[in-house]
């Protein structure tokens, strides 16, 4: 079974895209799933027709579920045949299956439970992504270490992955996201178990493909889960699972900071009202709550900086 892998790949009007993305799936995946999103090109059909590898089987929703949604319909089938990892790529050939076997050696080692694609090591590559979505990325790959305290992870959207089984069989996969931040929430959730991820640095890779991806339509719902995210992440790790010092930061950080800032703003607001200028002992009673409350917080950043899992969960088990 550990040595069972098993490719994953996610449908919806990739018809003209999917026979090659198939054709370049090298001989380390002993089974692959198409599941075909209620694909209104008949993608899942076209891979019957014309697709004679042996290991490919076709998944079929009957309404759409999103690319989580059919990213876990894959998921299951895997771990029900028995793979022993799991990696999922698009259909839309922005993912290079020949950088498959990168994905698969740090879990195979021992080094990882979680793998996944980062385009931005490479500056040169990188220069083939829009613009757009290399801003876009980048301000959410920071948003997602807050959310989910893989700070050496970036690219958090990157959708080419991969995960051991026992780790997946661990997850709440009923909870995780079905839409484009399925990737973020996975990170999410492997961080309240505590499993080990690990950036596989690849190239960007873009054609004459359609994103289905709308920035404007993503941004808002995005920072939206990646803020309750963090609020989950915090209360799971550092009161309902532990209190440690850094709890403790936390709590007297925020209260000095909010108690500061109140303060200075009615004394301001005061001053300004009675034109009587704020004394020494008002602005350092202000000011002193607010540096204290800084210095705390970043305290506690740094301790969840350093709080990451090393050793992965799937040896340990």
């Amino acid at each position: 079974m550990e040595n069972r892998v098993a490719a994953v790949i996610p449908c919806y009007r990739e018809a003209g895209n999917i026979l090659g993305v198939l054709e370049g799936i090298g001989p380390e995946c002993d089974r692959v799933y198409v599941v075909d999103d209620a694909c209104p090109d008949g993608t899942g059909k076209l891979v019957e027709a014309r697709c004679a590898d042996p290991r490919v089987r076709v998944l079929y929703h009957d309404a759409n579920q999103g690319v989580g949604g059919a990213t876990l319909t894959g998921l299951r089938a895997a771990l029900e045949e028995g793979a022993g990892i799991v990696v999922k790529l698009d259909g839309d050939g922005q993912m290079d299956p020949r950088r498959i076997p990168a994905l698969l050696r740090p879990i195979a080692e021992g080094q990882a439970d979680y793998t996944k694609g980062n385009r931005f090591y490479d500056p040169d590559g990188l220069s083939q992504m829009p613009g757009a979505r290399r801003i876009g990325n980048a301000a959410l790959s920071f948003v997602a270490k807050l959310s989910t305290g893989y700070w050496d992870v970036f690219d958090p959207t990157n959708g080419f992955i991969a995960v051991h089984a026992d780790v997946a069989r661990r997850l709440p996969l009923d909870k995780l996201s079905r839409g484009y931040f399925f990737e973020s929430d996975m990170l999410f959730r492997l961080s309240t178990i505590r499993a080990v991820v690990v950036d596989v640095p690849m190239p960007a890779r873009y054609g004459d493909e359609a994103s289905g991806i709308r920035p404007a339509r993503v941004i808002v719902p995005f920072l939206v889960h990646h803020a309750r995210n963090f609020v989950k992440r915090v209360i799971y790790n550092y009161f309902l699972r532990d209190f440690s010092v850094a709890s403790l930061n936390l709590v007297t950080g925020l209260l000095l900071l909010a108690f500061g800032v109140a303060f200075g703003a009615s004394a301001w607001i005061l001053s300004v009202r009675s034109g009587v200028p704020a004394t020494a002992g008002t602005v350092m009673l202000a000011g002193l709550p607010t540096i204290l409350g800084m210095q705390l917080l970043l305290s506690f950043l740094s301790y969840d900086v350093q709080a990451r899992p090393t050793v992965p969960l799937h040896r340990r088990a």
